[in-house]
């Protein structure tokens, strides 16, 4: 979200701006709300029914990396690394926020496990105590299936020694 100082920053902004520019912002935001929308295949963002992701015949069609928003998928491309395909949950379980497998898009996921062509599902929901409970969860919804599940690793880098390590990450 914005803080408080960015959100005052913003509106200053839009304040002291001319009129044709304030007018020019408020057209693109209502012109991202109409057109943007999520993917039919994927729940990613996209402007069409299907997202660039999922149109790209290059990609691996074999492995699916599964992400709790939008946004992750960001940071995951900028490595040039992964090629497969992605799959949006829409958010992570998380009880005492009232957020049941009902409301994320498992139903999807287990669809397109189900069609056969997926070999490996990457678990890359965030290392909280929500994204593990969710992880471990889908892990449960697969077991069945026969797919490879990954988890992202984490933790101490090869090499390193307890005594240097980050006191956050040993806890």
């Amino acid at each position: 979200g914005i803080g408080r100082r960015t959100a005052q920053r913003l509106a200053f902004h839009i304040l002291r701006a001319e009129d044709e520019d304030a007018a020019g912002l408020a057209d693109a935001i209502r012109e991202v709300r109409e057109k943007v929308g999520l993917c039919e295949v994927c729940f990613n963002l996209s402007e069409g029914p299907r997202c660039e992701i999922c149109e790209d015949q290059r990609r691996d069609r074999t492995m699916i990396c599964v992400v709790e928003q939008p946004a992750d998928v960001i940071p995951i491309e900028r490595t040039h690394e992964y090629r497969g395909l992605y799959h949006v949950l829409q958010g992570r379980l998380s009880p005492l926020e009232n957020i049941g497998p009902e409301k994320l898009t498992l139903d999807g996921l287990l669809r397109r496990v189900r069609q056969g062509e997926v070999r490996e599902v990457i678990l890359a929901t965030n290392p909280t105590l929500e994204g593990d409970g969710t992880a471990l969860y889908i892990s449960s919804l697969l077991a069945e299936t026969g797919v490879s599940l990954t988890r992202l690793a984490r933790g101490l880098p090869s090499g390193s020694v307890l005594e240097f390590a980050n006191t956050q990450m040993l806890a």
